[in-house]
């Protein structure tokens, strides 16, 4: 297998999911039924804070370098685009810390070694966070706040290229038929957790998930 027909392959068994994933009521998800600029923003900045404790864990501790390097560079890129998004909150959210945690990175930080960490970190993930970042734009675009729209425009293309990198990095570390298996499977898992977040948080703020696919 190569990378191009493992992404095709993940994106197609989890259509659905990352459809949702990127639909509008992904934002009643993010904020608890109250799509404010400030909420919106502070949700963003917990994904970005999540995902730079993960991958600086991966980087403190991998035994591959290859991957080492990837997750320190990702590292370095998600504590930009946290600093970026805490830059663009409201006066109103001045101060604001981010919280950690969720059941994606829980997820992801119990994965060990070079081939699941890259499959679930910078290929499930990224594929969720493409999804995500492209909802986040529309809204800024739609609210006519061009210089938020332009933050996560260039989010997702950052994210965007980091995905391309972690499918380039599998076809370098898988070795047989079983290790593009298991990349594949713990991918395909990941976009199911974050979807299923999705559906509980919906859950959460009193709007009913069959209702709004």
């Amino acid at each position: 297998m190569d990378c191009a027909a493992f992404r095709k392959r993940v994106t197609a068994a989890k259509r659905t999911e990352l459809d949702r994933l990127g639909s509008v009521s992904l934002l009643a998800a993010l904020t608890d039924a109250d799509p404010t600029t400030r909420r919106v923003l502070e949700a963003a900045a917990d994904s970005e804070h999540a995902a730079h404790t993960t991958f600086s864990r991966w980087a403190a501790d991998g035994d591959d370098e290859r991957a080492r390097q990837a997750f320190e560079d990702v590292a370095d890129r998600e504590r930009a685009h946290r600093r970026r998004v805490l830059g663009a909150l409201p006066a109103s959210a001045s101060g604001y810390e981010p919280h950690d945690g969720g059941p994606l990175h829980e997820y992801l930080r119990g994965r060990e070694g070079a081939i699941l960490r890259v499959a679930t970190g910078m290929v499930g993930r990224g594929l969720v966070a493409d999804r995500t970042h492209s909802r986040l734009l529309s809204f800024f675009v739609d609210a006519g706040d061009s210089e938020r729209a332009g933050l996560f425009r260039d989010l997702r293309e950052e994210t965007a290229a980091g995905t391309d990198r972690g499918l380039d990095l599998l076809t370098t570390l898988c070795e047989t038929d079983g290790d593009w298996a298991d990349a594949r499977a713990v991918a395909e898992y990941t976009i199911q957790v974050a979807y299923d977040d999705y559906v509980d948080a919906l859950r959460e703020a009193g709007v009913d998930p069959a209702a709004v696919h």
